[in-house]
């Protein structure tokens, strides 16, 4: 072999080194990628598991108001927070939770009715209204959460099924059960002033409840008036960019 020959292998040998020295840092590459997802993956999934398990009612039981106790667990809560004042519990659903309410609607997003930071967050009234429920319309928000925690089965309610055959619930506050009839299901924007104003003047109650049977996707004619007393569920919702989902129902003495 010449030496142009001789040259031209070395070229070769070397050229074939560093193709396969390439190939061997690509698959490494690839590899570690591949394991960044995979640990990623297992991070989002162990996360998600936690955020749910910090959600599940079953947390807040032991708390609960009954007439049996007198409400003496439900005032160790209120010992842990003093902003804790009410309970809510939709019957046939998970929504079974301790009512929380800060100076602004920002607190209970992350955090629990303990006090505790949390993504799930907590059932939360808008802070401008009252805690007795006096006001003609109080909202109450809660997350949108997987496998059926916190407000996650609000939007359960857009199927006709389920809105007829899930009708009542209960809340307590004052030291005293009061019930809740449900009468309509509504769909609407983030952004609907409509729906989303607490407090609801006196000259506007009839207008205001007008515009929400206007709107509902399901309702029921359960003889609500501008005299009394109701009360929204809301939580986002996956049917629109922005949307929520509120759940309309009318305070009773009746539990």
């Amino acid at each position: 072999m010449n030496a142009a020959g001789k040259n031209n292998y070395k070229i070769k040998t070397i050229g074939s080194k560093a193709v396969h020295l390439i190939n061997e840092i690509v698959n490494m590459f690839l590899l570690i990628v591949i394991l960044l997802l995979l640990v990623s993956g297992c991070y989002a999934i162990w996360e998600s598991g936690q955020i749910h398990n910090a959600a599940v009612k079953s947390n807040y039981l032991i708390f609960k108001p009954t007439t049996e106790n007198k409400g003496k667990s439900f005032k160790e809560l209120q010992l842990i927070n003093p902003e804790v004042f009410a309970w809510l519990n939709v019957y046939g659903t998970n929504i079974d939770y301790p009512v929380t309410q800060g100076k602004d609607n920002m607190k209970y997003v992350n955090t629990n009715a303990e006090g505790k930071y949390s993504l799930s967050g907590s059932i939360f009234l808008d802070y401008n209204n009252s805690k007795d429920f006096s006001d003609f319309n109080s909202i109450l928000y809660g997350h949108h959460m997987q496998m059926k925690t916190m407000f996650g089965e609000i939007g359960s309610f857009s199927n006709k099924y389920y809105f007829d055959s899930h009708r009542y619930g209960s809340l307590y506050y004052d030291k005293k059960d009061h019930g809740i009839e449900f009468f309509a299901f509504v769909h609407t924007s983030a952004y609907d002033d409509m729906v989303f104003m607490p407090k609801a003047t006196k000259k506007s109650r009839q207008i205001y409840l007008d515009n929400l049977m206007k709107n509902a996707i399901h309702k029921r004619d359960i003889g609500v008036t501008s005299k009394d007393h109701i009360i929204l569920l809301t939580t986002c919702s996956m049917a629109s960019t922005n949307g929520r989902d509120v759940l309309a129902g009318k305070i009773t003495n009746k539990v």
